[in-house]
């Protein structure tokens, strides 16, 4: 039997900026099943960023209601939230998010640490998970010692070090030229095959048809 991972049932998200309120998501819902690879697209300002957020327990729904990997998320506190977020979500970014002067060994151990995970067992998950990525020569490299293609190589493997139920790539091939771009496209793919659970939020649709299935959102709705 299929396990769901995503169920997120007509939420809203309204922003009070005082004497105006922003509707950035208006009645969405969604179902992510285990190992499905979702690409989620929209032009800039179409609600997709407000959709990541509350798909990745960054931001509350105004209303509605969203189960993670069957957690209702309105039962957590921030701090149950950021709980969610370290053990079950592993989340890869267009600006990579890297920790500046810090290698990349230690960049992918990090989300470790804070699981209070020991030392020896941190640095050997991520030395596999870097060299899963074809990084084992780059361990001891700091970003700026590192190419585009190779600094979101690091954060795919710091986003699957901590082993989670999801990744949630936002923009992901954004500031890579086409052809690093493709390089991590296939990498998704070739995490999805192995079984991992993708939703991929890009305005590109080029990049979403590589998914294999597309959400459109539009003016804050999923349009299909």
């Amino acid at each position: 039997m299929t396990r769901t991972i995503i169920d997120l049932a007509d939420a809203t998200r309204t922003y009070d900026l005082g004497r105006v309120q922003v509707h950035a998501l208006s009645g969405a819902s969604l179902h992510v099943d285990e190992g499905e690879f979702v690409a989620i697209i929209g032009p800039s300002g179409s609600g997709k960023s407000t959709l990541m957020n509350i798909l990745g327990c960054l931001d509350r729904p105004t209303s509605g209601r969203y189960v993670l990997d069957g957690t209702p998320v309105e039962e957590l506190d921030d701090d149950g939230l950021a709980i969610v977020r370290s053990r079950m979500i592993g989340f890869v970014f267009q600006s990579y998010n890297l920790l500046p002067r810090t290698t990349a060994l230690e960049n992918v151990a990090t989300p470790l640490l804070y699981q209070g995970v020991p030392k020896k067992v941190r640095l050997a998950r991520a030395t596999a998970a870097l060299e899963r990525m074809g990084l084992g020569d780059r361990l001891d490299h700091e970003p700026n010692e590192l190419s585009g293609g190779q600094q979101q190589r690091v954060a795919i493997a710091r986003a699957l070090v901590t082993e989670p139920r999801l990744i949630l790539a936002d923009e992901p091939t954004g500031n890579l030229d086409s052809h690093t771009g493709e390089e991590v496209l296939g990498l998704f793919h070739e995490l999805n095959d192995a079984g991992a659970t993708i939703v991929l939020i890009t305005h590109d649709a080029d990049v979403a048809v590589r998914a294999t299935r597309q959400i459109h959102v539009r003016d804050g709705r999923i349009a299909a």
